[in-house]
């Protein structure tokens, strides 16, 4: 196939992809739950559950690997410890720059306070909204935006 031939292709693909995109993103209404590799569920579950209060949902099947799923109004976190396929050293050190999971918060002071009892890193949001950003144990990038 030449150029040209490449060129339509690429064109018609693009158009039936974006025809389809389009007619899907009408009925996209929410989202449920987001799902983070972790590398021991047990360790995670002190920092989501103890340190920043979630609670596990103990609805959670037996699904063939070990897990958890947190509560997070009405979505959810689900904790799975799974082979990473992501690096996990070398990450930016602003979670802003990195894929993030975004919540919100009553009082980013009380969160503020708690990180610093336990010795948790964070930054603070740099488009100047009132949010700080920090990782769990095992390098995922978590947003606190306070509401207001």
């Amino acid at each position: 196939m030449g150029i040209l031939g490449r060129v339509c292709f690429s064109v018609a693909a693009y158009l039936a992809w974006f025809e389809i995109a389009e007619k899907m993103s009408m009925n996209i209404g929410s989202i449920p739950h987001v799902g983070v590799i972790v590398d021991d569920t047990e360790q995670s579950l002190l920092f989501y559950r103890d340190i920043l209060g979630l609670r596990v949902d103990v609805s959670r099947p037996d699904l063939g690997y070990p897990g958890a799923w947190l509560n997070v109004g009405k979505q959810q976190i689900h904790l799975m410890e799974i082979p990473n396929p992501d690096p996990v050293a070398g990450r930016p050190h602003h979670g802003g720059r990195d894929r993030h999971i975004a919540l919100t918060i009553t009082d980013i002071n009380a969160l503020v306070d708690c990180l610093g009892t336990h010795n948790i890193n964070y930054t603070r949001s740099v488009s100047g909204r009132n949010a700080v950003f920090l990782r769990d144990p095992d390098g995922n990038a978590l947003e606190f935006i306070q509401l207001v």
